[in-house]
């Protein structure tokens, strides 16, 4: 699989804590299995991380780090396991921006997404793909959305599930194009993927879970989602170059922990998860698109999350800065789609 790019830098925020992790309880950890909660269903882009990153750490620890597939509603299925779980580092989540999104469009959630969750690291960032199936008789963004004001139905749109980032993108694409599309929500990207493939959906705007997907011409990639173009994919316009000025849409990935960690074990975990981002294991997971979109993504979360302070290759100067990144959803750019989805959401 081809590399796309990470942004290496992750943040520790320091948060109140309910009981103490004491300094040989913290040179002890972990002394037995930790348990990696994935909110998507396997093969998407959150599990391929969960899976790399634990794998680094069982392998610097020495402690069997369990992959466990828990789909549904967008992440709440996941969060709601991590948001019950003790904050002794023996559960954690990857998260993509659905967590941060879903406390504005579900009108009741079975927790609290800032207060019951610690934030650890920020792991990365990437664009999108607007991705039509073959046999759909566009070759450009311009013909898409032609075909999508013609009779006699609207076109469909895959994503991972109501909320999340593929789900967003395309009603804010939809939203500024002027469209009525129909959306299909999924256990995860991945599934998504797939059923384009199969023809079953006209579209997804999503980052694919392998460039031969595209180059072997599986799929068909109309625009990308970022405000430059991919280094992976030079020839495919961005989707303000090919008729949207002002869009884009940057998905991000992160791991987080339950509510009550110490300190000391917050800087633990995300001391090594840091390291497990520049390590080829997690790298093979991103496409080699570092340059380019370490800068877009900095930006992007720079305008997104305005307290957020996050640098290039490095931690964040600031220690909020994760959790000012899980606050995403409140920007104003997401606010148009937010606005798309959240009638049908609740």
């Amino acid at each position: 699989m081809k590399r796309r790019s990470v942004l290496a830098g992750a943040a520790a925020v320091a948060v109140p804590f309910s009981a103490p992790f004491r300094a040989d309880a913290q040179a002890a950890y972990p002394d037995r299995q930790i348990r990696m909660v994935i909110p998507f269903a396997p093969g998407g882009t959150t599990d391929l991380l969960a899976r790399a990153v634990g794998q680094h750490l069982q392998e610097k620890w020495g402690q069997t780090v369990v992959a466990d597939n828990r789909a549904g509603a967008n992440g709440v299925v996941a969060g709601e396991i991590v948001a019950k779980s003790p904050g002794d580092g023996y559960t954690l989540s990857t998260v993509a921006m659905g967590h941060a999104i879903n406390p504005l469009i579900y009108r009741k959630l079975p927790y609290d997404g800032t207060a019951d969750f610690t934030p650890i690291s920020l792991l990365a960032t990437f664009p999108q793909l607007v991705l039509v199936h073959p046999s759909l008789p566009v070759k450009t963004l311009a013909e898409l959305i032609a075909l999508a004001k013609s009779p006699p139905k609207p076109l469909t749109y895959g994503s991972g599930g109501n909320g999340s980032s593929q789900h967003l993108a395309g009603a804010l694409f939809a939203h500024m194009a002027g469209l009525t599309m129909t959306h299909v929500a999924y256990k995860g990207g991945n599934p998504a993927q797939l059923d384009l493939m199969a023809g079953n959906l006209d579209l997804v705007i999503i980052q694919p879970s392998a460039r031969e997907i595209v180059t072997s011409g599986k799929l068909r990639a109309l625009a990308v989602s970022s405000t430059k173009r991919s280094a992976d994919y030079p020839d495919v316009p961005t989707v303000a170059e090919a008729g949207l000025p002002g869009y884009q849409s940057v998905a991000w990935y992160g791991v987080v922990g339950p509510k009550g960690m110490s300190a000391d074990l917050l800087g633990k975990l995300s001391d090594e998860i840091i390291k497990s981002v520049a390590t080829p294991t997690v790298r093979t997971v991103v496409f080699d698109e570092a340059h380019q979109l370490n800068e877009v993504g900095v930006q992007f979360l720079g305008q997104q999350f305005s307290t957020a302070q996050v640098s290039r290759r490095s931690r964040p100067a600031s220690p909020n800065a994760f959790s000012a990144a899980c606050t995403a959803s409140t920007s104003a750019r997401w606010s148009l789609a937010r606005s798309a989805c959240v009638r049908r959401c609740g």
